[in-house]
């Protein structure tokens, strides 16, 4: 199956996955994005564990599609690893101002979003079994930025899960957890929306509120 009635249906259809191995284990659901949470949300519900979110934005150069690098709102960059050190020096040399142009836009979007005191807290996934959630994988570079921000977490186990994700995405995810769910691997996406026959995204305030109900609720 490629398509999903919606992101919180593709959330059970993980969740179901999960359930039998960790339903009394001490997790965590860390979503990606906005999109995410609405998976992500279901997981959580279903395993009884609290949910956050990290969010990265990707950047580019001006007039290309493919992404240089990804941060996330506390400022760390993960660089593309398809480039090589010569290819990322020549990058940085020839782009520096508009890629600390859209760095600091970045952040500020990012932090925007999150609003006062931010939404993530090492504190909520130290120790516990931590489930990264994506709601459609084109690479693996959101991957490497999660991974790099939990490096300094002690975790009991990393687990990435996602509805579908590209082969590429797919062999990052391998590389980086210790346990994976992807429902469907395809060789080429068309676009995240396009897997999803309900594509209504409710206001960013809304998953924020998402987040923090299921947070009081089983912190």
């Amino acid at each position: 199956m490629h398509y999903f009635p919606s992101r919180r249906v593709a959330g059970g259809l993980i969740a179901a996955e999960l359930l039998p191995k960790y339903r009394y284990e001490d997790c965590a659901v860390l979503a990606l994005n906005d999109g995410a949470v609405l998976v992500g949300a279901e997981i959580a519900a279903q395993l009884h564990c609290v949910l956050t979110m990290l969010l990265t934005s990707s950047i580019s150069l001006q007039g290309e599609t493919d992404v240089v690098a990804e941060m996330d709102h506390m400022g760390s960059i993960t660089y593309n690893d398809r480039l090589s050190a010569g290819e990322l020096e020549e990058i940085r040399a020839e782009n520096f101002n508009y890629l600390e142009q859209q760095k600091l836009q970045r952040l500020f979007e990012m932090n925007r979003l999150l609003g006062q005191g931010g939404i993530i807290s090492p504190d909520l996934l130290r120790e516990r079994i931590v489930i990264v959630v994506s709601d459609g994988l084109t690479n693996g570079l959101s991957l490497h930025a999660a991974a790099n921000y939990l490096k300094p977490i002690r975790l009991k186990k990393l687990i990435m899960v996602t509805p579908f994700a590209s082969v590429s995405a797919v062999d990052q995810m391998h590389i980086l957890a210790d346990e994976i769910v992807c429902l469907n691997v395809m060789e080429d996406i068309i676009s995240i929306n396009h897997y999803y026959e309900d594509n209504a995204m409710p206001p960013h305030e809304t998953i924020v509120q998402i987040i923090e109900d299921i947070i009081l609720h089983w912190k």
